[in-house]
């Protein structure tokens, strides 16, 4: 049975994916190697996990201007996330996102989106219409 999330209206693409989700927050610069496609950072929840291909569920962003290149030059490479999720995002992070053709959303109704995606999730993100649908929910 599938759940719905309502959220903010994101930007980019629609995306099926399967979730990879910390209730950490999130620098492109300090937490990924971006070189091999894992999280990192010995401290982040996800050090070790690949994120290629994901889609991103996490609490919100942090650092500054380097991100936006960063997710340009990873989409560039094709080792990006697949989309990000968060519950709250800077401007930063989403020109980034918007620059290098990532889907993002956030600014979820229904609560932290770290607790209503659990990782391993298939999930069904719609930008435009502010809708991630959960595919496999057991609920």
């Amino acid at each position: 049975m599938s759940r719905t999330l309502v959220c903010h209206p994101g930007i980019g693409p629609s995306v099926r994916g399967l979730a990879l989700v910390a209730a950490d927050d999130f620098s492109a610069r300090y937490d990924l190697d971006r070189i091999k496609g894992v999280f990192s950072r010995p401290a982040h929840k996800l050090v070790g996990q690949a994120y290629t291909g994901r889609i991103l569920v996490l609490n919100t962003a942090k650092g500054g201007v380097a991100t936006a290149w960063m997710l340009h030059e990873m989409a560039h490479r094709g080792i990006v996330p697949a989309a990000l999720l968060f519950n709250r995002v800077n401007p930063i992070l989403a020109q980034g996102a918007a620059f290098g053709q990532v889907t993002l959303m956030d600014r979820f109704a229904d609560g932290d989106v770290t607790q209503l995606i659990r990782d391993g999730e298939e999930l069904l993100l719609e930008p435009t219409k502010g809708i991630v649908t959960i595919l496999d929910a057991t609920d």
